[in-house]
């Protein structure tokens, strides 16, 4: 590919811009940060409501001690917030944009795999799930303009 010509694609369309550094560094992190199926998982049940480490460790099959440490490195990124009530904390989803970024890239997965196969299986119980909590999220947004 000439790189002569690629600029000259972007420079013809005026809605194009790059994103400022720091910006791709900090949603570099954040998907750094997704890219174990046990913090997926924690995600999608904080996603349903709140939980303590105890209760999360038993849904994603894991020992308190692995979820803590990964609750703390989520924490650390701002996608999850943690509550303390005595000597437990409980921790949610940071706010709706973690749903919308686990909501398609569940629903991505879904299709990618879809497309590797070149044949259409029947839709994880996760995806129908992902599709209402996208456009849940939306709705919210149309209510807020």
């Amino acid at each position: 590919m000439q790189a002569g010509r690629l600029r000259g694609v972007h420079r013809d369309s005026p809605a194009f811009s790059m994103p400022a550094e720091e910006q791709a560094h900090l949603a570099a992190e954040s998907f750094r940060l997704l890219a174990d199926p046990t913090r997926i998982k924690i995600l999608w049940a904080l996603l349903q409501g709140e939980s303590s480490v105890a209760c999360l460790a038993e849904l994603v099959g894991a020992n308190p001690t692995v979820v803590s440490q990964h609750l703390a490195k989520l924490r650390l990124a701002g996608l999850v917030k943690g509550r303390r009530e005595g000597t437990f904390v409980y921790y949610t989803a940071a706010d709706v944009h973690v749903r919308r970024l686990l909501a398609e890239a569940l629903f991505h997965a879904d299709h990618a795999d879809v497309e590797a196969d070149e044949e259409p299986h029947a839709e994880p119980v996760l995806v129908p799930v992902a599709r209402a909590a996208v456009r849940s999220d939306q709705s919210v947004q149309r209510e807020r303009r």
